[in-house]
């Protein structure tokens, strides 16, 4: 067996000869060959300036001493330069890693008593004494017993707090990792909303109140992240990096991991059922706290350059190992494989933090929280309407700058109130979460919501999402539609931006849709061959694919947010302060109109489709419907309320109320309330129904294929029990071969998927429905990786797309359309089971590539849309 340190120092371009356990015992082997005995007095010669001496017999006790007294040694020199530098390489040479010993798992003594020999009295262990350590040895117990599932307004944080903080004193006085896995298994066990927020809740004032300091690795490491997505910082660890941690830590071998992987899926149950086998170790696990393991989890991130690899393996091995019992080891790997599964989305977490901070607060703060025992007293409606205001002064703070090293701070300082809203407002450099659109089937759902109202239609580009950061030093960000960093691919628009700033323009944020042109005609290119422009270290004159920015909304101008603007006014800023350079940087074509306007806004839908927009998109254009529209709407629906066919009791009563609220107001109270009301401002991280909508693939007359499933890949998440996504594949006709042409995941629901995984089992030796491997009349590449699993082809299913697109990876119609590459769908969504077709009857190779033909006909001379768009704008 080899030493901790064999492998830390392959690499630390040292000449000292790596010592094993072997080299140690073969000393004692060579006095024996030499008839010393142990015990017999030494050559008094020190050996390399240690105290061992020439000749002198250890015994396995002895050495064992020796040996755990170096690796504490090195250990408490490793954590002090650690804690003066937590991004400082880790050391060349440590030896505190764990060794295993796989014994069974049945009650044994550890003897180091040579044979022959009478046993002597074990003496008692002692912190640098190397002995076998039971992996379950001092779990916090106290953690575990902790009832977060209780409601916030009965759980009290104090009872458990001095328990907590003593032992929390004996590990460093942090919280400790056991206390957010004990919320993350009451999380996991339940499906309730409410029961899972409660749980959050009281976990966040158990820290807030104990240990104020671990709130925020707290809530990183329950959201699944450690930075914002707009600060490039991602652990970078592949599936290798836990095999091989699970398989020196828990002592699994390939075919172990395997089985229990086949079995499992997801690689936290599969951490969960090695650590079941592990009994013992030599190394006692340090216990986790919240703070270390984020730290590590940063050391992870920020481990570059030569040597980072076996530095980023050391992290997870240490951190696997020490991981104190089976829960634990559960969610530290699926906190490294990113996907913790606990339902603890980033708007549960807030609302959470609103409650929590509502409730608690730390030891020396001096905001005001509210008494339990009232708040309980309150009434149903009046506690929901106090949560609901925290709720959205949180939530508010984090579209404006989803950041929590600002939100937590902030927090633990002033609480929850409207000060909040200005300490985490606007700033430019920091992305706000866009706005998002309600997506409706077709128009006429489209008009019917907006009945009443003006709106624009505007045309929704194919290509990527932008929010155009530029300060007034001319300094420029670009982020896309998830808030990552996109300056470095679209340099030539970094050089544009500052140039479009009309007179009075300093600084600004503004949206638009950066869409591959031809420069010269305008013509409208696909997202496909946006999608194939460089994304990194991209110089301006190496730019091969050209882009315009359409911009269509500005939220910031000059240091004054306009989020609570009517999108009229914000509109017409645009449009009035910066400058229009064609086919560069212009405007969205748009068509304001009412619900009157039926086939004008389908000629406008019709002409975005035709040149290979997605479709439209809807915004009211003020807060106020129209007078006109509403007066015209609600005289249309004046008419006479039924009256129900039994009377009941106290009829008169409330006949007479209904009439006294009619005259009152002039309407009917069920008219109050019949629509919601639909504001124009600009409303960061939020679906409303004042952005609507309508693409072309949701049109009921779109095509579909009928497509044949071959084979399933192991889910992820909460779909890791299923097949998901399912690769699927077109006939071809003259070879009768099947051609892979995409893989989809939309569209099925968990009775679907239960069933699909049922049919085919692939565990089951008997199931006719599996096959052992890729069928030669396959065809497929492997590009988007093998499946887990080959159907035998036998069903149909129909399937929706928005596009179809070349592809690298997809073999269908490859040398029907292109002779390198095949073609592939955009956004496949599953409709229903062809039980009426075989497979004899699915979509051909040639149909596919002929649908291909059509859709790039469909695109009319540049110079008529363009012509149409400026007759439109005006």
């Amino acid at each position: 067996m080899s030493s901790p340190a064999k492998r830390r120092r392959k690499n630390d371009g040292s000449s000292q000869p790596v010592r094993g356990l072997e080299f140690f015992f073969a000393k004692q082997k060579e006095g024996a060959a030499n008839g010393t005995k142990p015990g017999q007095e030494p050559k008094e010669e020190p050996v390399d300036g240690t105290n061992r001496l020439v000749g002198k017999e250890e015994t396995d006790e002895e050495l064992a001493r020796r040996l755990q007294a170096e690796w504490n040694q090195q250990e408490q020199q490793e954590d002090a330069q650690s804690s003066n530098d937590l991004y400082a390489d880790p050391p060349k040479s440590t030896q505190n890693d764990q060794v295993v010993l796989e014994i069974p798992n049945t009650a044994q003594k550890y003897s180091a008593t040579p044979p022959n020999e009478s046993p002597m009295p074990a003496p008692p262990q002692q912190a640098n004494t190397l002995s076998l350590q039971s992996t379950a040895a001092e779990e916090d117990t106290v953690s575990a017993n902790i009832p977060f599932d209780q409601s916030p307004l009965e759980f009290n944080p104090s009872m458990y707090i001095p328990d907590l903080q003593r032992y929390w004193a004996t590990e460093g006085g942090h919280a400790t990792y056991a206390l957010l896995t004990r919320c993350f298994m009451l999380v996991n066990s339940t499906t309730s909303r409410i029961k899972i927020v409660d749980t959050l809740v009281n976990l966040l004032r158990t820290i807030i109140e104990g240990d104020h300091e671990s709130l925020l690795p707290a809530v990183w490491l329950a959201t699944n992240s450690i930075s914002p997505p707009y600060i490039d910082l991602e652990l970078g660890l592949g599936g290798s990096a836990i095999s091989k941690a699970l398989k020196k830590v828990c002592g699994l071998d390939n075919a172990g991991l395997k089985t229990l992987h086949n079995k499992y899926g997801d690689p936290g149950d599969v951490a969960f059922e090695a650590k079941k086998r592990q009994a013992f170790t030599l190394r006692k696990p340090k216990p986790l706290t919240m703070k270390s393991v984020f730290d590590s989890l940063k050391k992870i991130a920020n481990s570059k350059g030569h040597g980072s690899v076996e530095a980023k393996q050391r992290i997870v091995e240490r951190l696997v190992q020490d991981a104190r019992g089976a829960e634990e080891s559960r969610y530290i790997v699926r906190t490294l494989v990113q996907h913790l599964r606990i339902g603890a989305v980033k708007t549960t977490m807030l609302i959470a933090l609103s409650r929590a901070f509502l409730l608690s607060k730390p030891r020396d703060a001096q905001f005001e929280t509210r008494d339990q025992k009232a708040l309980a007293r309150l009434k149903k409606e009046e506690l929901a309407e106090l949560y609901a205001k925290n709720e959205e002064i949180v939530k508010a703070c984090f579209a404006r700058r989803p950041n929590y090293n600002d939100l937590i701070p902030t927090l633990l300082e002033i609480g929850v109130c409207d000060e909040l809203l200005l300490r985490c407002g606007l700033a430019l450099h920091i992305p706000l979460r866009p706005m998002l659109g309600s997506i409706t089937r077709d128009l006429g759902e489209m008009l019917t919501k907006l009945q009443g109202r003006d709106f624009a239609c505007e045309y929704k580009y194919d290509g990527q999402r932008a929010q155009v950061h530029c300060d007034d030093k001319g300094k420029v960000t670009i982020f896309s539609r998830h808030l990552e960093v996109m300056t470095d691919k679209y340099p030539d628009l970094v050089a544009l931006v500052p140039k479009i700033r009309g007179d009075g323009v300093s600084s600004f944020i503004l949206e638009g849709e950066v869409v591959a042109i031809d420069r010269e005609t305008g013509e409208l290119k696909t997202f496909q061959t946006l999608a194939n422009r460089a994304r990194k270290d991209v110089v301006i004159g190496s730019v091969t694919i050209d882009v315009c920015l359409f911009a269509f909304d500005l939220m910031y101008l000059n240091g004054e947010e306009l989020l609570d603007r009517p999108f009229r006014e914000r509109r017409s800023l645009l449009k009035s302060l910066f400058l229009e350079i064609p086919h560069t940087f212009t405007w969205v074509k748009c068509l304001d109109a009412t619900s009157a306007d039926v086939e004008a806004v389908q000629a406008f839908f019709k002409s975005a489709t035709d040149i290979k927009c997605e479709g439209i998109m809807v915004k009211v254009l003020d807060n106020l419907p129209n007078p006109n529209l509403q007066v015209e709407l609600n005289a249309d629906e004046d008419e006479p309320p039924i009256e129900p066919t039994t009377p009941k009791k106290r009829g008169k009563t409330s006949k007479s109320k209904s009439k006294s609220a009619t005259d009152a107001n002039g309407t009917d109270e069920p008219k109050k309330t019949r629509r919601k009301a639909l504001l124009s401002t600009y409303e960061p991280d939020k679906r409303l129904d004042s952005w609507l909508k309508v693409k072309k693939d949701y049109n009921q007359s779109a095509d579909t294929l009928d497509l044949i499933p071959i084979g399933g890949f192991h889910g992820s998440g909460r779909k890791s029990k299923w097949w998901s996504p399912i690769l699927l594949a077109v006939r071809n006709a003259e070879t009768g071969s099947l051609e892979a042409v995409t893989k989809c995941m939309s569209g099925f629901t968990d009775a679907f998927y239960k069933a699909n995984r049922e049919k085919y089992e692939k565990d089951d030796p008997d199931n006719a429905n599996v096959l052992p491997g890729k069928p030669s009349y396959v065809d497929y590449n492997g590009g988007g990786g093998w499946p887990d699993v080959w159907f035998e082809p036998q069903e149909v299913w129909e399937v929706a797309f928005a596009d179809i697109t070349l592809s690298p990876t997809y073999t269908a119609a490859i040398g029907l359309v292109s002779e390198e590459r095949g073609l592939s769908t955009r956004f496949p969504r599953f409709l229903k089971v062809r039980e009426d077709k075989s497979i004899d009857e699915a979509t051909e190779a040639a149909d596919l590539a002929a649908m291909y033909r059509k859709q790039e006909a469909r695109a009319p001379a540049a110079g008529k849309v363009e012509e149409a768009g400026e007759d439109e704008m005006e």
